[in-house]
């Protein structure tokens, strides 16, 4: 809870942070997909992303512009594995999905992951979930289930499966997250640095094993006949590899500076507008068809994730009180108690 003594952040500042996190995560899934739409390599490009925020971690460093220094312990990356191996997978399966459905369809395609949080919060945690915090998850099954099965539009059932499997994993990496913590003594910023550079060292080898490699040289080495007015396979490949590795290292290094700034109903606010834009956005730039049963279907979703925040948000607070969180704990449902 945040104290009487203390000053609450500036419009300003939040007005720039819901902003930044609103026009950043749009840029990732519409960049990203810019990419998957050509390449047959995902896992590689990935892989290039990592390695770009590793590559900004370390400049950062050694300008000094981070608040912790960067450091490389064998006994830390022990103490990771499992951290590494559920990112590694997470995003691998992540990227799968967007590579198999429409951008519009990504956010119905991972719509489980609040009733997967939940569940695993309790098993984890035996943190027993409310009736209303039930009815939320309820609303966003069933949110789920009318896009993947009702809404009649042809949909890649190897896309809902990887996007059903990538929800899992985020949920139990909000669990594994807050052991892993404790292996880097509580810094976020440490447990980045060593999840991008450890994640890339597992990542480039799977790449191979999986059969990439015809579609990396085609990357590299394979000239293509282009459309005048559109951009080569190598020219899309390294722009979306750079757009995307600084956004996603920026977002990271956004949600230390700015913890405690966004409050949940700002989130719901945020989250809401940015699932409507992610749909336009799909339909403007991908020609994405938006049927009514799609539409609602996200609607649903969105409706769901906004009940469950304002529920949070009431069952965490003492009356008068207003706790200021970071967006991505709400996304991923963590639990807030207030301060005695």
């Amino acid at each position: 809870m945040t104290s009487h003594n203390e000053k609450p952040a500036s419009r300003g500042l939040v007005t720039g942070v819901v902003m930044f996190y609103l026009v950043a995560a749009l840029s990732m899934v519409m960049a990203n997909k810019w990419v998957l739409n050509v390449t047959s390599a995902p896992l590689f490009f990935l892989w290039t992303q990592l390695i770009i925020a590793v590559v900004l971690f370390v400049a950062s460093d050694a300008l000094r512009l981070l608040p912790d220094r960067l450091t490389f312990d064998p006994n830390v990356c022990k103490g990771l594995v499992s951290m590494v191996a559920l990112n590694v997978i997470g995003l691998s399966f992540s990227n799968y999905t967007l590579k198999y459905v429409d951008a519009s369809f990504y956010q119905v395609a991972r719509g489980l992951v609040l009733p997967f949080t939940i569940v695993t919060s309790y098993f984890a945690f035996r943190s027993i979930p409310s009736l209303r915090i039930l009815v939320a998850c309820g609303v966003v099954t069933i949110g789920f289930f009318i896009g993947v099965f009702l809404d009649g539009t042809k949909v890649s059932m190897l896309g809902v499966f990887f996007g059903v499997v990538s929800s899992g994993i985020t949920a139990l990496h909000s669990v594994v997250i807050k052991e892993s913590l404790k292996v880097v003594d509580g810094s976020a910023l440490l447990l980045s640095w060593y999840t991008n550079l450890l994640s890339a060292i597992v990542l480039l080898p799977i790449c191979l094993l999986v059969g990439e490699g015809p579609g990396i040289m085609e990357i590299f080495f394979v000239e293509a006949v282009v459309a005048e007015g559109t951009m080569s396979l190598l020219a899309t490949f390294l722009w979306g590899s750079l757009i995307t590795g600084a956004l996603g290292f920026l977002m990271s290094i956004a949600s230390l500076l700015s913890i405690k700034v966004t409050s949940p109903i700002t989130h719901m606010v945020s989250s809401a507008v940015r699932g409507v834009a992610a749909s336009l956005l799909g339909m403007w730039l991908f020609h994405d068809i938006i049927t009514s049963g799609r539409a609602t279907s996200i609607a649903t979703i969105l409706l769901g994730s906004i009940y469950y925040t304002w529920v949070k948000n009431q069952e965490t607070q003492k009356p008068g009180s207003y706790e200021r969180v970071k967006m991505e704990d709400i996304e991923l449902g963590k639990e807030h108690k207030p301060k005695e």
